[in-house]
């Protein structure tokens, strides 16, 4: 009975390897796949669908300045992503969100303004509005407007205008609103679309007629820091400070009328510091600033500075100061955060008692690129240009 049995299982078995690997219905001569390998482009996809499922699960993108590590690392990553072309054309199919879509460049003020949700950067003192302001003319063609040329002797000048920056660096001069034409005087100093002039000479008063009506005009000996000079008149240099949203530069706490006029109400300060702290990871990095505004002196603001984690744990020296008057100098401030934006200190430290902070208002920016962008700020021409954080300066858009 048994060899009977044994004869027709050896009647049903398979006759060859191929017969055999046939019969295994079951798989359980199959060879273990090798997994597949995953490459760069995998982890790229992959990493890109995490920030995708943020965006789907919590309706916004993840914050990139957030304490919340988990989604300040997806923030980190998107950033990441955003600064590479290439990563952005790879992942675009994978976009169901328009994440990597890029924003177009504010073509005003406005604009630059109107994502503003929460207001705040809301113009109360009315510092943005130009409604008001005369409807900028034409340059006419005749004497009023003079011509620049080349300025032969520059040489007497060009220390002038490096004091009046030095004392613009260390806050014993500042920018202020230009208050009409009984300031244009012999040795003033004023800004005009960003250009520093001088004002060496105011000539003799000559008696003209203007529209039928007899007016008394000066003509000037304009001195510009760009090595230019103009004989434009008095009243020529008054319109287009005023037209072109011109500003005088004054000394820091004069109260002489002819600087500050009665009636100005001082809005606060806008400061810039500089750390003396001696943590390595502070002291190497060059050009590391911090921007702020107080409504009171800065002094106050930053006393017992080495205890404040506001301040790196210690202390600061100021460096530039610049009063404000009849303005909203927060707003002001708001916008510098976000010119320089791309360079904000990215630094956690431990305070006395051990507890974690990210210092904020802090930028990696030389001073003399936060003078240029207060005065494009003021003017309203920053909306033409950005921070190239790779030259250190403010390149148009």
């Amino acid at each position: 009975m048994s060899e009977t049995n044994l004869d027709a299982a050896d009647a049903a078995a398979p006759t060859s390897i191929d017969a055999l690997l046939e019969s295994d219905v079951d798989g359980l001569l199959d060879a273990p796949q090798k997994p597949t390998k995953v490459t760069a482009a995998d982890r790229l996809e992959r990493a890109f669908l995490e920030v995708v499922e943020f965006r789907r699960t919590h309706g916004r993108v993840p914050d990139s300045t957030t304490r919340e590590i988990a989604e300040r690392k997806l923030g980190a990553r998107l950033d990441g992503i955003l600064a590479n072309e290439e990563k952005i054309a790879a992942l675009k199919p994978l976009d169901e969100f328009g994440l990597l879509e890029t924003p177009e460049a504010p073509a005003s003020i406005d604009d630059l303004l109107g994502d503003d949700e929460l207001d705040l950067l809301d113009d109360e003192s009315g510092l943005l509005d130009v409604s008001d302001l005369p409807v900028r003319k034409a340059p006419e063609e005749a004497d009023s407007v003079a011509k620049r040329k080349k300025c032969l002797d520059f040489d007497r000048f060009e220390h002038l205008f490096k004091t009046k920056h030095a004392e613009l660096a260390d806050g014993t001069a500042q920018i202020a609103q230009f208050k009409g034409l009984r300031t244009v005087t012999e040795g003033r100093f004023f800004v005009l679309n960003g250009v520093m002039l001088f004002v060496a000479e105011v000539g003799e008063t000559r008696e003209m007629i203007v529209g039928g009506k007899p007016e008394q005009k000066q003509r000037l000996r304009v001195i510009f820091e760009n090595g230019t000079e103009s004989s434009m008149y008095r009243q020529s240099l008054s319109i287009r400070l005023f037209e072109q949203d011109g500003q005088s530069v004054v000394q820091t706490g004069l109260s002489d009328a002819e600087e500050i006029l009665e009636g100005d109400t001082a809005s606060g300060n806008i400061y810039v510091l500089r750390s003396l702290s001696d943590d390595p990871q502070i002291a190497q990095i060059d050009n590391l600033h911090k921007i702020g505004f107080t409504r009171g002196t800065v002094e106050a603001r930053i006393k017992n500075a080495e205890t404040s984690p506001t301040y790196l744990m210690a202390p600061v020296e100021v460096v530039a100061s610049y009063r404000t008057y009849n303005m909203r100098a927060s707003a002001l401030e708001n916008l510098l955060h976000r010119v320089f934006a791309d360079v904000r200190l990215d630094l956690t430290q431990a305070d006395r008692k051990g507890r974690r902070y990210d210092p904020t208002e802090w930028y990696v920016v030389p001073l003399d690129v936060i003078n240029q962008a207060i005065h494009l700020i003021i003017s309203g021409d920053i909306v033409n240009f950005e921070y190239d954080r790779s030259a250190q300066r403010l390149v148009a858009r």
